[in-house]
């Protein structure tokens, strides 16, 4: 199979240029300034559009096995690729919990039997995610497991979280940290600060993110294994974590679009959309979440895509369940808010959505070149069009961005070579 993509803007490693890109079967077969195939099976015009390597968004919520009234693997497959993402990985808080092999083999299939974006299971590292003792690790990485994680809550036994990332290391997998002290917590629905005092909202502090954040990065220095750091939300946790980079601590660091676009002002209407945990926080913790992307303490931008029913949004602000629907906005809002203010460049986004994640968790694709798995997007950087979570592909319509508007329409995804998302508009 052969397809050739005509008069696109490539975005590089190094830059964006025009060229023309040749896929045969599942890898990227050549890139020049002009490519004539006559023998190609398909030829797309990308004419005035960009081509970006693949999202990878590896920090999912595909709540299936057990949740599929929120979410299921087709549903969120359909919208991740909908939304430019070619691959995903998806957290273990399912039902039963991804805590042996068996639910890990279950997940391929599914992925095998969907066949739309690659699907990349992340197993527990607790049995049950109760914090107890270690799941089946080896296991769990010989069915396809890419990392492991407890996320939704931290382990916050420190010699079990330590066993988890010794155990992990010797498998070539990485430990991705849900940091929260859950007795710090105690409770809290929001930032603690002027807002959560103003709504009456049970606040949670930062200390409650950063002090696990602290353990965690400590453990993998005194091992001196890898560690990944999920969701940061606090300029100090920042912080710890570039202060850890210059030591030369093996730590990565991810974000999500929320944290460097909102406040906790979005509160004080009380509407559950905005219920997210960790919790959007305060002015200065943002403009640190884009300075840390900006200076590579942060390495990656995820969603942390998580989609509810209607019934668990529609209820009290401190009875809602915590988390957005994201996937299908991702790659909009973050080229909105970091390159077409003139934060960064396109080629600099890329890298946090598709290069670092790659290499994070060492993925094939993030990157457009020669030899390389064919998972592209095209996008149209000129199309301008307002979010509206009604409309989404996912099940979960759970977003705070409703009404805004942004720039970056997702005109066709490719998996492994073969057009699995076409935006008809």
């Amino acid at each position: 199979m052969k397809t050739l993509i005509k008069g696109g803007e490539v975005v590089l490693l190094d830059g964006v240029k025009k060229c023309d890109l040749l896929l045969e079967d599942d890898k990227i077969a050549e890139l020049a300034e002009k490519i004539d195939c006559t023998d190609a099976d398909k030829i797309i015009d990308a004419s005035g559009k960009t081509v970006i390597p693949g999202i990878i968004d590896m920090h999912v919520h595909l709540r299936e096995p057990g949740f599929e009234g929120k979410e299921d693997i087709e549903s969120g497959s359909k919208a991740a690729v909908a939304g430019g993402v070619t691959q995903v990985c998806c957290m273990p808080n399912t039902n039963p919990v991804c805590d042996n092999a068996v639910v890990v083999k279950y997940i391929k299939t599914r992925e095998k039997e969907v066949n739309l974006c690659k699907i990349n299971p992340i197993g527990a590292i607790t049995k049950g995610e109760q914090g107890e003792s270690l799941a089946d690790i080896g296991k769990m990485a010989k069915e396809g497991a890419v990392a492991i994680s407890d996320d939704g809550r931290s382990v916050m036994n420190s010699l079990i979280m330590r066993l988890g990332m010794e155990y992990a290391s010797g498998f070539n997998l990485k430990c991705l940290c849900h940091c929260e002290d859950i007795a710090l917590v105690d409770g809290g629905v929001v930032n603690e600060g002027k807002n959560s005092t103003l709504t009456g909202l049970k606040g949670s502090p930062r200390a409650a993110e950063d002090i696990m954040i602290a353990r965690d990065i400590s453990l993998a220095e005194s091992l001196d294994v890898p560690v990944h750091i999920c969701h940061v939300s606090t300029y100090s946790g920042v912080d710890i974590i570039r202060s850890a980079k210059k030591r030369g601590v093996k730590v990565t660091a991810e974000t999500c679009p929320h944290y460097f676009i909102l406040t906790d002002d979005i509160i004080t209407n009380f509407d559950t959309f905005t219920k997210v945990n960790p919790p959007v926080r305060e002015e200065k913790d943002r403009l640190a979440i884009i300075e840390g992307l900006k200076d590579g303490t942060l390495d990656c931008i995820v969603t942390d895509h998580a989609p509810h029913s209607q019934k668990d949004k529609e209820v009290e602000y401190n009875l809602a369940a915590f988390g957005m629907s994201g996937i299908e906005t991702s790659f909009a809002l973050s080229y909105t808010y970091l390159v077409k203010s003139g934060i960064m460049s396109l080629n600099e986004l890329m890298k946090l959505m598709a290069y670092n994640p790659a290499k994070t968790l060492s993925l094939a694709g993030g990157e457009i070149k020669a030899g390389e798995v064919a998972d592209l997007a095209i996008v149209d950087l000129n199309a301008k069009y307002v979010i509206d979570g009604k409309k989404f592909i996912s099940k979960g319509k759970n977003t705070p961005f409703n009404g805004y508007e942004v720039y970056g329409k997702v005109c066709a995804t490719i998996v492994d070579g073969e057009v699995k998302y076409e935006n008809a508009d």
